[in-house]
C-alpha cells in the first residue's frame, strides 16, 4: 500500500474540517465563494498542492529509474541524476509548505466558529474595541482618539540655563 501524499493530507483535513466530500467542497468554492472565503482559500491552497504532488511524483518515479537495481547510470546521467534530486527536495519542501498552509487555514476556521477560545479571542475583541469598531451603548460618546506621538528626531535642546 503506498504512503499517504501531502495532497491525501491536505484532503482529509479539508474533508474533517467542513465535514463534506471534497468533490461537494470543490463545487461550493466554485459556486459561493463569498459564503466561505475560507474555503475558497483551502481549496486554491490544494489545487497548488495537486501541482506539486505531479511534480513529486514524476522526480521519484525518474530517481527510480536512474537507481533501479542492477542499472548503472551512464556519465551523462549524472547531472540528470542530481538535478533531478535536488528538484524533489523543493517539490516536497513545498508541498510540506502547502499542507502547512491548509492547516493554518482550517485552525482559523476552528477559531473563528467558536465564540470563545481563551486568549487569542480576548486579544481579538480588545483589539476591536480600540479600534472604535466596537458598538457603543446608547447615551455612551466614544472615547476621543489619542493623539499620537511625534515620530523622527526629537528637537535639539537649547542647553543648560545659566
Amino acid at each position: 500500500m503506498p504512503d499517504t501524499t501531502a495532497l491525501d493530507q491536505a484532503t482529509s483535513m479539508i474533508e474533517k474540517a467542513w465535514d463534506q466530500p471534497i468533490e461537494v467542497l470543490e463545487v461550493l468554492a466554485v459556486r459561493r465563494p463569498c459564503d466561505d472565503p475560507l474555503l475558497r482559500s483551502a481549496m486554491h491552497i490544494r489545487t497548488a498542492l495537486a501541482i506539486t504532488d505531479n511534480a513529486v511524483s514524476v522526480h521519484q518515479h525518474r530517481l527510480h529509474a536512474l537507481t533501479r537495481p542492477g542499472y548503472v547510470p551512464a556519465f551523462y546521467e549524472l547531472d540528470r541524476l542530481s538535478s533531478s534530486a535536488a528538484d524533489l527536495r523543493v517539490a516536497l519542501a513545498e508541498s510540506g509548505a502547502y499542507v502547512q498552509a491548509i492547516r493554518r487555514v482550517v485552525e482559523v476556521r476552528e477559531a473563528a466558529s467558536t465564540p470563545d477560545r481563551g486568549p487569542a479571542a480576548n486579544l481579538s475583541r480588545a483589539a476591536v474595541a480600540r479600534s472604535g469598531l466596537a458598538s457603543h451603548a446608547s447615551g455612551q460618546v466614544p472615547d476621543q482618539p489619542v493623539p499620537t506621538a511625534a515620530v523622527g528626531p526629537s528637537a535639539p535642546s537649547p542647553g543648560p540655563r545659566r
